[in-house]
C-alpha cells in the first residue's frame, strides 16, 4: 500500500516543476565570467538580487545560477572511492547538508558505493532512501537530476531489496518524468527504465498498478509504460501466476486513456498477453471438442465488458492481420 504522503505528492505538481528549465546543460564544468562555483556563491552573498554570468546575462539569485557548473557523470564513468569507511560516515550528514554542492557530491558518492561497495551500504538503505527522496524534491535541478541518477544506480545495485522503500522513490520519479524540465524528465524516464529491468515484476507490478488510475494523465502514461515493460519479464508461467485475466483488464482500461503514450503501452501489453495466452493454450495436451471456447476472442469476451472486449479485439486483430500481410 502506498503511504499517505506518496498519494499527496501525486496530487499536485509544484509550480516550479511546470516551468521550463534554462539550465539544462550538463556533462561539463565551466566558470561563470571567470568565477568557479564557489565564487558565484560568494557573489550571491554580496549581491542577493542578481548575479552576472557569461559576461553579461543577469539572473536572479533565486534562480539556479550554477547548475551549468555541475558535472553529471554517467555511471560507467564513476571511479571507485579511496576511503570507503570515511565516505560511509559522511554519507548521511552530507545528504542532510544545506550546502547543495556538498549534497550533489554526496549523492555521487552514494552512486559509487552502490556500484563498487554494494554490501557496505546495504544496511543504511532505510536511512538513506528518505534523504535521496528529499533531494529528488529539491527545487534546484542540479540536486534533483543527480538524485535521479542516484536512484537509477541504487535500483541496479539492490533490485528487490528496495521493495519496502520503493513507494516514495516511485512517486517522485513519476512526477519528475512528467514535468516540463526536459533534461530532468529524460533522466527520470531512464531511471524508471532501470527500475523496470532491475526489480522483479511480481513485486513491482502491484506497486505500479495504483498509479494507472491517477488523476494526472501524465502520471498514468508513465506508469502505463513501466507496467507494459515489466509484464514480459514475468515470462509465460509468471504471467499465468499473476493472472492473465487481471492483466487484460488493466490493459483494456488503458486503451481509452487520454494520452497516446498510455494507449500505446496498453496495445503493446495486449499483444504480449495474446501471445502468451495462445502459446499456453497451444501447449495443452487435450484437444477440446469446441476449440472456439479456448480462443483469444472467447477469453476476452468472457473477462471484459462487451465494449472493452470489442476494443481489445480490434487492437489484436489488426496486429494479426498486419503480420499475415507482412508474411
Amino acid at each position: 500500500m502506498m503511504s499517505g504522503n506518496a498519494l499527496r505528492d501525486l496530487n499536485t505538481l509544484p509550480a516550479s516543476e511546470r516551468k521550463n528549465d534554462s539550465s539544462s546543460k550538463g556533462n561539463f564544468t565551466k566558470t561563470c565570467n571567470g568565477n568557479t562555483i564557489e565564487n558565484v556563491e560568494e557573489l550571491q552573498k554580496k549581491n542577493p538580487s542578481s548575479v552576472c554570468i557569461n559576461g553579461g546575462e543577469t539572473v536572479n539569485a533565486g534562480v539556479e545560477v550554477a547548475n551549468s557548473e555541475v558535472e553529471y557523470i554517467e555511471s560507467e564513468n564513476l571511479g571507485d572511492l579511496e576511503d570507503v569507511n570515511t565516505c560511509l560516515e559522511k554519507l548521511l550528514p552530507g545528504l542532510e547538508s544545506k550546502d547543495w554542492v556538498l549534497v550533489v557530491e554526496t549523492l555521487n558518492n552514494v552512486r559509487r558505493l552502490s556500484i563498487f561497495h554494494r554490501e557496505a551500504m546495504h544496511s543504511m538503505l532505510g536511512d538513506l532512501i528518505p534523504l535521496v527522496v528529499k533531494s529528488l524534491k529539491n527545487p534546484r535541478s542540479a540536486v534533483c537530476k543527480t538524485a535521479i541518477m542516484t536512484s537509477a544506480d541504487i535500483f541496479s545495485a539492490y533490485n528487490d531489496d528496495l521493495i519496502e522503500f520503493l513507494d516514495p522513490l516511485l512517486v517522485q520519479l513519476l512526477l519528475k518524468s512528467s514535468q516540463d524540465k526536459r533534461f530532468v524528465c529524460e533522466a527520470a524516464e531512464r531511471a524508471l527504465e532501470v527500475m523496470t529491468t532491475s526489480v522483479f515484476p511480481m513485486s513491482l507490478l502491484p506497486k505500479l498498478q495504483p498509479y494507472l488510475k491517477n488523476r494526472n494523465p501524465r502520471i498514468r502514461a508513465k506508469a502505463s509504460m513501466c507496467f507494459s515493460r515489466s509484464v514480459p519479464r514475468l515470462g509465460v508461467e509468471g504471467i499465468q501466476e499473476y493472472g492473465i485475466d487481471k492483466l487484460i483488464q488493466v490493459a483494456a482500461s488503458q486503451l481509452s486513456d487520454q494520452l497516446p503514450e498510455s494507449r500505446e503501452a496498453a496495445r503493446t501489453l495486449l499483444l504480449e498477453l495474446q501471445t502468451v495466452y495462445e502459446k499456453s493454450n497451444g501447449l495443452s495436451t487435450t484437444i477440446p471438442e469446441q476449440p472456439e471456447m479456448n480462443s483469444w476472442e472467447h477469453f476476452c469476451q468472457s473477462k471484459l465488458s462487451p465494449l472493452s472486449a470489442q476494443a481489445v479485439l480490434r487492437v489484436t486483430n489488426i496486429a494479426r492481420e498486419g503480420l499475415i500481410i507482412g508474411s
